[in-house]
């Protein structure tokens, strides 16, 4: 193989190692709220907490999260989730106070600067369970979500 081929084929291997990664993160995507009392009130109208993922690109614990227990959920219809990325810096959020900021400076706002975090909000911002910080255990995380999805759904039946 002369060296153009070879070239173009470690090119062309490279690119079709690449697809799948990027049809992956593509799958896993979960939405983004441009206004955080938008999806709290969706949420709220269904009788569900606001469930939401601080994330970071690249995270592989937040990927695992999102793959494994947020999108199963969402695609089952027991529970819809939002995400935030923890880095982004541009794209305008509105808060819960109505004020446009940024998902950097909203998370920073929360302290939730620890990736993945899952937070159960209700129709104002408040926490209605304890967050989920972290994946420190792939056995028990599906339990510890399910805990707390449920003190935060109580929550949302007492607000009402």
């Amino acid at each position: 193989m002369n060296t153009l081929g070879r070239r173009q084929f470690t090119a062309a291997l490279a690119a079709g190692m690449a697809l799948p990664q990027l049809a992956l993160a593509a799958d896993t995507a979960l939405p983004v709220p441009a206004s955080l009392p938008a999806a709290a009130g969706i949420a709220f109208a269904k009788k569900e907490p606001l469930v939401l993922l601080v994330s970071l690109p690249g995270c592989p614990f937040c990927e695992l999260v999102r793959r494994n227990y947020l999108l199963p959920a969402q695609r089952d219809g027991s529970m819809h989730a939002w995400q935030i990325n923890i880095s982004d810096r541009t794209a305008p959020l509105v808060g819960f106070d109505g004020k446009v900021t940024t998902a950097a400076a909203q998370v920073a706002a929360w302290k939730a600067g620890f990736t993945p975090t899952v937070l159960f909000l209700g129709p104002a911002g408040q926490d209605l369970a304890e967050r989920l910080v972290g994946l420190s255990s792939v056995d028990f995380y599906g339990a510890y979500l399910d805990e707390r999805l449920a003190q935060a759904r109580k929550a949302v039946v007492a607000l009402r």
